[in-house]
């Protein structure tokens, strides 16, 4: 189950972190009813304010805590071609200061109260959230509130965190060991622009992003009828609900930001790429394919073929080309969640001198086998039971569930989905899963590349020096 995780199974101590169709977009799964699953029944509250902000509340007075969370339906699918970065951009502009907020206060406020505080930015969607205790929960609102209403974007801010983006940039992708491989892989494989560019967006763009840019991204994709707000922890619902709608009601709806085409044209060939990497030390093969968007059946088959063929170290691939062969010091994969056509991907960090072509070929074997006989029901089995464990785990703190509840209210308009997952996923059969591996995973619709290290100059052999 990897709604949040993707796979990566190691067998030295080598540390890599991974970031995160083909066939027409399936309709997404309704809340399912099926009697052998034990349901997760999380309480919720739905609401909608006269501004369009939706809201969503769920109880829980185990902790005198709270969980807030705004996401707003931007992310980097939603930017243009010459302006990328500006969702990004925002996760660092929210904390510059509003009207009632000085620069970087909001930070200082939640922390000095005892909370911790954050933003994320994905392809899909942005988030903010904090985590306070619940004596706390006016002055969150107030201050998500503020930044919402009337964010200081000046020129002086934004020069500022476009130089703090690029910065960031050029330690996580430009200077990191496979940090362009991430870029590349995505380039390569999504012919829409939505998906096609990274989440950083490029040097260029940044530098030429105006104020009157930015301000206009934010206008149109930071108001309240774009975002959802909620809310988890120790409070009442209709006192909580009564300060929401007193600090966020009045704040102005914009109109509706336009639609993103995220359609794929069938793919008939397979693309391949080899790459050098100057701070790569070992070569890195990614195979990926084009296939569905997230909450829809077939997008839940392949996320248990993912389990199957990459969770942990009794996973088919590991212990193919980790154990058996020896041709990997690491293998990751799995499929991504995209609210458009999602990446299901193979990783394999192979050692020195590996025949990257053997290592391929070991993995297309791999596929051909759950084409030809399917998996097995302890496989099945094993990986249900990953999933009951992991959503257990994710569950517990009151942050990840209202940031999960945002997240599905935005991708899906379903922040319910939280109690139904795992119905979904108990209704993927074996045939199912063989079913998609023949349908996503062939040649024709793979993309391909290799990361090699760059070839480094011989050391300047100096002569002996002339004594004086």
């Amino acid at each position: 189950m990897k709604r949040f995780l993707f796979h990566w199974v190691a067998a030295a101590a080598l540390s890599l972190c991974i970031a995160g169709g083909v066939a027409s977009a399936p309709q997404q799964i309704a809340p399912a009813q099926a009697a052998v699953v034990p349901k997760v029944q999380i309480p919720i509250q739905q609401f909608t304010l006269e501004n369009g902000l939706r809201v969503v509340l769920s109880e829980d007075h185990a902790a005198p805590t709270v969980s807030l969370c705004i996401t707003f339906d931007v992310g980097s699918r939603n930017e243009l071609a010459g302006h990328t970065g500006f969702a990004h951009l925002f996760e660092h502009m929210m904390f510059q200061g509003s009207q009632n907020v000085g620069k970087g206060e909001h930070l200082i406020l939640v922390r000095v109260n005892g909370g911790d505080v954050n933003g994320t930015t994905t392809q899909d969607s942005t988030n903010y959230f904090e985590r306070v205790p619940a004596n706390q929960l006016d002055m969150a609102l107030f201050l998500e509130s503020d930044r919402m209403r009337a964010l200081r974007i000046n020129q002086a801010n934004l020069d500022n965190q476009r130089n703090t983006v690029q910065e960031e940039r050029r330690l996580r992708i430009d200077n990191q060991a496979y940090g362009k491989t991430y870029e590349i892989v995505d380039g390569l494989a999504y012919d829409s622009f939505a998906y096609k560019h990274s989440a950083m967006g490029s040097m260029d763009d940044l530098n030429a992003a105006s104020l009157e840019d930015v301000a206009s991204f934010f206008k149109t994709y930071y108001a309240p009828n774009n975002a959802v707000l909620t809310l988890v922890g120790d409070f009442k619902t209709p006192e909580a609900l009564a300060k929401i709608k007193k600090y966020f009601e009045d704040i102005p709806s914009q109109p509706a930001p336009p639609a993103v085409d995220v359609a794929e044209p069938a793919r008939t060939a397979q693309r391949r790429l080899q790459v050098e990497d100057s701070f790569a030390k070992l070569p890195r093969l990614d195979i990926v394919y084009k296939t569905v968007p997230g909450n829809t059946p077939d997008w839940y088959a392949l996320d248990m073929l993912g389990d199957i063929l990459f969770g942990g170290t009794s996973s088919r691939l590991y212990q193919l080309l980790v154990k058996e062969k020896a041709v990997a010091l690491q293998v990751g994969g799995g499929i991504a969640e995209r609210r458009g056509p999602s990446l299901f991907q193979a990783i394999a960090l192979m050692k020195p001198g590996q025949d990257a072509g053997e290592v391929e070929t070991l993995i297309n074997e791999e596929f051909e086998r759950v084409k030809k006989d399917g998996v097995t029901q302890a496989e099945m089995d094993k990986v249900r039971i990953q999933d009951r464990l992991a959503q257990a785990a994710g569950l517990t703190g009151t942050l990840n569930r209202a940031r999960t509840m945002g997240r599905d209210a935005v991708y899906f308009h379903d922040p319910g989905l939280i109690n139904t997952a795992l119905v979904n996923y108990s209704e993927v059969t074996a045939a199912d899963i063989q079913r998609v591996a023949r349908q996503y995973l062939g040649a024709e619709q793979s993309t391909v590349v290799l990361t090699v290290p760059k070839a480094q100059p011989p050391p300047t052999q100096e002569g002996p020096r002339e004594k004086q």
